[in-house]
């Protein structure tokens, strides 16, 4: 990239918008008005029980956290596989982690149809191995469950997203808990590609105390498809783009380092400039790359990911 842009905490760096805000969101809504009053008071209701989740438990064959080191095929960086049983999920729970706990700890989503592993297989992690190798920045992978979740057409909408809902719980108390405690650090950054930044998104925007930096390769955000025209609260609150806009507090996203990154070949190009549209109408402070001859694949993304660490 021959243009250099500035660090992305200083100032205010706006973007130049092409796509308008009322772009149509795609779903039928059976309330046009959520019964939460805001996204605090809805994450404030769920944190006082435990959403029950749609599969069956799965019998935990080790009920202690098992630990594997190895070396990784991208270099030296120290790789640990991780399981625990979550009982976010009432079932084991896998994750990769590497480096030694040093530096930022990024928590890295996989895509569609990817697990814990996918990150590794199609080197991602691998593009910023030097990072990890040098202490300044411990990758966590954590599984997907979005075959049981978006996925699953077998369930009723609502507890796709309630199982969702469980997902992100496991997320934000199992996986951010670790990852803080490892890195000794208040926040953690969160990344993914194409439906992994959506995971990444939603889990900041709803968490922002949580997260330090956000950065987003060719996302994906719009989940609408996965309901079948079924709308509720709990996937007005899980949908960027429905309940953004209507922020409350939008000044409590302006710690955080947002990067939105595109390309020309992207297909999911619009979904980026609309995230953007939104953010900016809300004054909250971010960095929309639309780069050229970049598309929506790993090529690509192997390119960004270390590209956009280096701005941090």
């Amino acid at each position: 990239m021959s243009r250099r842009f500035p660090r992305i905490f200083d100032g205010n760096l706006r973007c130049r918008l092409m796509f308008p805000v009322s772009v149509c969101l795609g779903i039928e809504k059976r309330d046009a008005s959520p019964k939460m009053s805001s996204l605090s008071t809805y994450l404030s209701s769920r944190a006082k029980s435990r959403d029950p989740v749609a599969f069956p438990s799965v019998a935990s064959r080790d009920s202690s956290t098992t630990l594997r080191s190895a070396r990784n095929d991208s270099g030296n960086m120290n790789e640990r596989y991780i399981k625990w049983r979550t009982p976010w999920l009432s079932r084991e729970f896998e994750m990769l982690v590497f480096g030694n706990g040093g530096g930022l700890p990024l928590i890295l989503f996989p895509t569609s149809f990817g697990s814990y592993y996918q990150n590794k297989d199609f080197g991602l992690v691998g593009s910023v191995s030097g990072y990890v190798d040098a202490g300044r920045l411990t990758v966590y992978c954590p599984d997907a469950i979005d075959l049981e979740s978006f996925y699953n057409k077998s369930i009723h909408p609502a507890d796709r997203m309630r199982t969702h809902n469980a997902y992100e719980n496991v997320i934000v108390r199992d996986v951010f808990d670790l990852a803080r405690r490892e890195c000794n650090s208040r926040r953690v950054a969160v990344s993914g590609a194409s439906l992994g930044a959506y995971h990444a998104a939603n889990i900041a925007f709803r968490h922002p105390d949580a997260v330090s930096h956000l950065i987003s390769l060719s996302g994906s955000f719009d989940i609408s498809s996965f309901f079948d025209g079924y709308h509720d609260d709990n996937i007005y609150f899980n949908s960027p783009y429905e309940y953004l806009p209507n922020i409350p507090d939008p000044w409590k996203y302006n710690h955080m380092g947002i990067i939105l990154g595109t390309g020309e070949w992207d297909n999911a190009r619009h979904e980026s400039y609309r995230l953007s549209e939104i953010l900016n109408s809300n004054s909250v402070k971010h960095w929309l790359d639309d780069g050229k001859w970049r598309g929506h694949d790993w090529n690509y993304w192997r390119d960004m990911l270390p590209h956009y660490l280096s701005k941090l």
